[in-house]
């Protein structure tokens, strides 16, 4: 045998010898990372699962005033009032009353002023967020100040107290401490939400209690 002929075979003997081993180790490292894959996404499950758990009921709920008129139903108003208010001033005037004219016009500024603020008042609203570990009542006032009031759902609940006269407060109740809200809602709109609320934070205490 030539010298040229057992080199030719030594170099490929060493060639298929490192592609064996390439092989070896591609194959070494993809099954590696199908395993932190698995474990990976195993990891997530759990973190998901365990989110889930936490977060296991939520609730939330806001309250605003009834409005009875819209902007565009006050603005036809103020405008059927002012064409009344001068019609009856002008024929005054026509008779020699001209000072009711100015009557007229000071009734229909007092009438925008006290809608005015009416519209303002109802700019108040509350919100409920409930999740199994507290509850959260926010005010926000016209003026844009707020208040927030926290309770634990396991020492807190919905009351409806019923005056003689047929009206209703609606109160949430812990530790012997009474917050009223909801005090723009109407009578029947309390009783219902109130069923509502009571409803939800009793999911909440299941929902906490199964999770533990």
């Amino acid at each position: 045998m030539s010298p040229d002929v057992g080199m030719s075979r030594l170099a490929r003997s060493v060639t298929l010898n490192i592609l064996n081993i390439m092989s070896d180790f591609t194959r070494r490292n993809s099954g590696t990372n199908e395993r932190e894959k698995k474990l990976s996404s195993h990891s997530s499950g759990k973190n998901d699962e365990e989110s889930s758990k936490v977060n296991a009921h939520e609730f939330s709920a806001m309250l605003t005033p009834n409005r009875s008129l819209s902007p565009k139903g006050f603005i036809i108003f103020m405008v059927c009032i002012s064409i009344v208010c001068f019609t009856t001033g002008l024929v005054f005037t026509l008779a020699g009353a001209w000072p009711v004219m100015g009557f007229m016009g000071l009734d229909v500024l007092l009438i925008y002023l006290a809608f005015r603020k009416n519209y303002n008042d109802l700019k108040i609203f509350e919100t409920i967020s409930l999740t199994s570990n507290e509850l959260i009542l926010e005010r926000v006032y016209p003026s844009g100040r707020s208040q927030s009031f926290e309770y634990n759902p396991f020492w807190v609940k919905v009351g409806i107290k019923e005056h003689s006269s047929g009206a209703t407060k609606m109160q949430l109740i812990s530790h012997g401490k009474v917050l009223n809200f909801g005090n723009f809602l109407s009578d029947d709109e309390r009783r219902e939400f109130a069923s509502v609320l009571n409803r939800e934070i009793n999911l909440a205490k299941k929902s906490l209690n199964a999770n533990k």
